[in-house]
């Protein structure tokens, strides 16, 4: 592994929120009544994806005295600001507001996480930037959230999870992503489920382990649906960001996919071209975790089976622990892509970072 170069833009960093008492200024009359005569502002409503304990949910010397790895913003700014010298960092804050039950609280909960990570982590360090959190079993309210937000330049995209309560690719989602398109947003899709369903394909695990491990084959599902059910071909200029979801597996499931589509592309007549073709044109994918293979030689190879130079952008995954010290770039990378990894391809997907924020 090597470590960035100074103005990096880091596309994956993680906020955590203390606990749901700091959101209670930012809700409104009604919903603080609700929250704090349900008790619910005595929990951090954290999902089971990254429990804060978990060794892979913070590295050792990432996590603060008390409270959650990523809780603290003195050091997050020192830790992976300064320490990785870098330029801008969006903040993906991974919470249970998204995922409820309760459409109305999850819309009420996922307002005041954006309008807190503005004024507390936002308007304190010029560097920052962030992810639009949206209540993904509602895009009508997701949508509205949006709208809402999308004003402020430094929110930079949309944040989903991987594994939802139907595939992201369906039609019941497609106001999101017509309000993201519309505000020139892309929609960061995050390693995690909602737990509609079993988070693999034959059943509920019983450890953190399997479950982790599963988020590629689950990404792999939500890719295929987003290119299946024709969403690229109906937002053209849609960008999608998978966040968190390794990298090794794209070459093998590029190649199935159009495999597999030359003999049923019947099936779906709005591809006028091979799903490959789509996925490199409009997704993106964060280098951490990286599955790094053993031999240099091999990581070029992936590079070249991927069939892009454009698809991968820096991350760190702050404070998630996949690399040691601050050599966060696979080591082998070829040269000629560090520019591209580091600032060119975050600058081209994320078109607002080029542009002086509007608050």
């Amino acid at each position: 592994m090597t470590s960035p170069a100074a103005g990096a833009i880091d596309c994956d960093v993680h906020a955590a929120l203390p606990g749901t008492h700091v959101l209670l200024p930012y809700l409104d009359d009604y919903w603080r009544e609700h929250v704090v005569m349900r008790g619910l502002d005595h929990d951090n409503l954290n999902t089971s994806n990254y429990p804060p304990g978990a060794p892979i949910s913070g590295r050792p010397d990432w996590r603060p005295a008390k409270g959650d790895p990523g809780s603290d913003l003195g050091l997050l700014r020192k830790q992976a600001l300064d320490g990785f010298g870098t330029r801008f960092a969006i903040l993906n804050v991974i919470h249970g507001a998204q995922i409820m039950f309760s459409e109305d609280l999850s819309a009420a909960l996922c307002r005041a996480i954006n309008d807190w990570i503005a004024a507390e982590w936002l308007d304190r360090d010029p560097r920052l930037r962030a992810s639009i959190v949206v209540p993904i079993h509602s895009p009508e309210l997701a949508a509205q959230e949006i709208e809402r937000k999308a004003e402020d330049r430094r929110f930079v995209q949309v944040l989903m999870l991987a594994m939802a309560e139907m595939p992201l690719g369906r039609r019941a989602n497609w106001p999101i992503y017509r309000a993201a398109q519309r505000h020139d947003l892309p929609i960061g899709i995050h390693a995690g489920s909602a737990y509609r369903h079993p988070p693999t394909s034959i059943g509920w695990p019983s450890y953190l382990l399997e479950d982790y491990v599963a988020q590629s084959a689950g990404f792999a599902t939500t890719l295929s649906s987003l290119v299946a059910e024709g969403v690229f071909v109906e937002f053209p200029s849609l960008r999608v960001v998978l966040l968190e979801s390794g990298v090794t597996w794209l070459p093998a499931y590029l190649w199935r996919l159009n495999k597999t589509w030359r003999g049923i592309r019947a099936e779906v007549p709005w591809l006028d071209r091979a799903p490959a073709d789509y996925i490199r044109e409009h997704v993106r994918l964060t280098i951490q975790p990286f599955d790094q293979p053993p031999e240099q030689r091999q990581l070029e190879r992936i590079i070249e089976q991927i069939g892009s130079d454009e698809m991968l952008l820096f991350s760190t995954d702050y404070p998630h622990w996949h690399f040691d010290g601050t050599d966060a770039i696979p080591d082998g990378m070829p040269a000629h892509l560090m520019r591209k990894l580091l600032v060119d391809n975050p600058l081209k997907t994320y078109s607002r970072l080029s542009k002086e924020p509007v608050r």
